[in-house]
């Protein structure tokens, strides 16, 4: 455990009677229901009856409680029935039938006599009117997603700027390249960024291992590895070989075949939506009019006038209404898709670039049949190498309609945790904020109860097991850091806390567990620090004292490791569902809940409280220990009613695990 965190057990003595904020009274008012495991229970296949359990609190009192589930297009009604109370509520249990691929159900509390008698509870919260079904609970049929997604955590390379087999200085660039020392601060925007080498490699990635492993990731995600004209890679030459500059093929394997040997696992990159200007397929388009290639793109005027992305001419936007095409890039054993995913590099699954955009232009909108073939494709490599595989797309906004499909497992989740995140923690001071992709207004700072509706309205919108399959990220490649945006440790300590606590997959671009700052994507791809050896090698695990943003805070590394350490020990962070606790100005609290136990956590942006949480409310109400770090503090009281009052001296958060409701 790091210095700056307290544990402590046990009941301290009553204080006098708080007031209860609405944003914790109005929340835990309402009924919960999730379809994590505590409370959607049976296994998920077609054609299964799950049981679904409903808590309702005792100041709440519905003589009937009705599932309301649209099958086969037709809302049908079927009662559930209360089968045990606490004096903190009741457990009500119903039947959820796994009927159509999408299956949508939300609950009826009937009240005769009160002034609202009719009260439907749907996954973004109670209403006293209809709602649309696109809020309701929403569950798979067929939930064949790769089952070690839940426990993963990504760490996120950029190969050119992690490490190095052989000193940089000792290796030819390329001729689109601007060498750069290896701890230069790397350019900010503009072509520079494109072209400024540093000189990484994929055995540079080897080497480290131990230090990824120690941080307590368990996948490494690679950006792109195919050869490309800048070293982002997007521009792509070719999706048939590795990159020379990164070791070509050879090392791609080596490095996959050393994580598999230490349980990890490996994640692509590919970009779908376009490839560069330089890039075989187009080279082929572009000298024959004729040929099957240049109905790989849209061409308006050959050779010269074609569409790309954002416009960017160097970046021609493939059509995927060409078989040809989905035969090369997507489906069958031959594709681009499988054979990056067999031997002998074997990798775990694909990250799609610009999937948002991929088969879309105009009145074309071929993204669903894309993700459709990749998962396809995915499917037979399984079934031939017994592997388990994830495709998850990268995706800046809502991305609910395309998570419902047999396509993406998941996304980049930046709409439903990195932006609401920042809107929270971002620097106080309008002038330090970065930009946000564009947006065209200054970047927001939100309350606590603004960014909590935002969240629960958007998680409502698409199975929460797609959110369990999405990356979260504090930032990215594509991002400033989250430490320039924020503006402080404390503040990016509370962030990390959401990163391991909340539901999907932790993913840390590398250099953000050190403090690494930046203020657009392109200058947060900064190096990694290592130690030079006596022969001019990065040192394996050994870090210097500052990268090239400015000192390396080992207290922020040491952080990530006891954050990802606690993930591991609490299943209910990796596999539970979740509850809104409490929505203040400067002060959020939710459960993860699960069968094992659930973990209440808490995340203070600011000096606040003290606040009470009572937890008479919640069906686990015992609290087995609370570990504290940096401004929070936590009193356990139980003066009839078993609570938690919380305050904060600053920035801070805690993780508190609770015993096992009784059946």
């Amino acid at each position: 455990m790091p210095a700056s965190a307290t544990r402590s057990s046990g009941v301290e003595g009553p204080t006098g009677v708080l007031s209860t904020p609405d944003g914790v009274a109005g929340l835990l008012a309402e009924p919960h229901h999730d379809t994590g495991p505590a409370h959607l229970v049976g296994e998920r296949a077609p054609g299964a009856e799950l049981t679904a359990r409903l808590w309702v609190p005792a100041d709440r009192r519905p003589e009937h409680i009705f599932v309301r589930q649209v099958i086969d297009g037709e809302p049908v009604f079927s009662p559930l029935a209360r089968v045990g109370a606490t004096p903190a509520g009741a457990w009500w249990e119903g039947a959820v039938r796994l009927v159509n691929p999408i299956n949508r159900y939300r609950f009826l509390l009937l009240t005769p006599g009160e002034r609202e008698p009719c009260t439907w509870y749907h996954a973004a919260g109670t209403a006293d009117h209809d709602v649309p079904d696109s809020t309701d609970f929403a569950v798979l049929a067929r939930d064949d997603g790769p089952q070690w997604v839940p426990d993963a955590v990504v760490y996120e390379i950029f190969p050119d700027r992690f490490g190095a087999r052989t000193d940089p200085s000792q290796r030819r660039a390329p001729h689109w390249a601007e060498p750069h020392d290896w701890l230069d601060e790397p350019p900010a925007s503009g072509p520079a960024a494109a072209r400024a080498w540093y000189g990484g490699d994929l055995d540079g990635v080897v080497d480290h291992l131990d230090y990824i492993q120690g941080l307590g990731a368990n996948t490494v995600y690679l950006t792109p590895v195919f050869p490309a004209a800048s070293t982002h890679r997007y521009d792509a030459t070719s999706f048939e070989r590795v990159d020379e500059l990164l070791g070509g093929r050879e090392a791609l394997a080596r490095l996959s075949a050393a994580l598999h040997a230490r349980g990890m696992r490996l994640v692509l990159d590919l970009t779908t939506n376009h490839t560069g200007v330089t890039h075989e397929w187009f080279r082929a388009a572009v000298a024959d009019p004729d040929s099957p290639e240049a109905g790989f793109y849209f061409f308006e005027h050959h050779p010269d006038a074609y569409a790309s992305w954002m416009g960017v001419p160097t970046l021609p936007k493939l059509d995927h209404r060409a078989d040809q095409l989905r035969d090369r890039l997507l489906r069958g054993p031959g594709s681009v898709t499988a054979r990056w995913l067999r031997p002998p590099v074997s990798a775990d699954g694909w990250r799609i670039d610009v999937a948002n955009m991929t088969g879309r232009r105009g009145a074309v909108d071929l993204a669903h049949r894309v993700a459709a073939d990749m998962r396809a494709t995915m499917r037979d490599v399984e079934a031939e190498t017994g592997a388990q595989l994830w495709l998850v797309a990268e995706h800046g906004h809502d991305a609910s309609r395309d998570l419902e499909g047999p396509g993406w497992h998941g996304v980049m989740n930046y709409k439903g945790f990195t932006w609401p995140l920042w809107t929270w923690l971002v620097d106080p001071d309008p002038a330090a904020r970065p930009d946000w992709l564009g947006i065209p207004v200054p970047f927001p700072r939100l309350g606590g109860g603004q960014v909590v509706h935002g969240l629960r309205a958007y998680a409502a919108h698409l199975p929460a097991s797609a959110l369990g399959r999405s990356m979260n990220l504090l930032c990215s490649h594509d991002t400033p850091r989250l430490r320039t945006a924020a503006g402080s440790r404390d503040a990016h300590l509370v962030a990390a806390t959401a990163l391991f606590a909340s539901p999907g997959v932790p993913t840390v671009f590398s250099g953000d567990e050190l403090g690494a700052t930046g203020r657009t994507g392109e200058h947060s791809r900064t190096t990694m620090p290592w130690r030079p050896d006596g022969a001019g090698r990065h040192s394996p695990d050994e870090l210097e004292d500052r990268g090239s943003w400015g000192e390396v805070d080992r207290q922020t590394l040491a952080r990530y490791q006891h954050l990802a350490a606690r993930r591991r020990e609490l299943v209910a962070l990796r596999r539970g569902g979740m509850r809104w606790v409490a929505a203040e100005e400067d002060l959020l609290a939710f459960t993860r809940t699960h069968p094992e136990g659930d973990v209440l956590v808490l995340l203070a942006r600011a000096a606040t409280g003290p606040v009470r949480l009572p937890l008479a409310r919640l069906p686990a109400r015992r609290v087995r220990e609370a570990e504290c770090f940096d401004g929070m503090q936590v009193r356990l009281l139980d003066d009839g009613a078993p609570s938690v009052e919380v305050r904060a001296s600053g920035p801070g958060s805690a993780l508190l695990p609770l015993d096992p409701d009784a059946p």
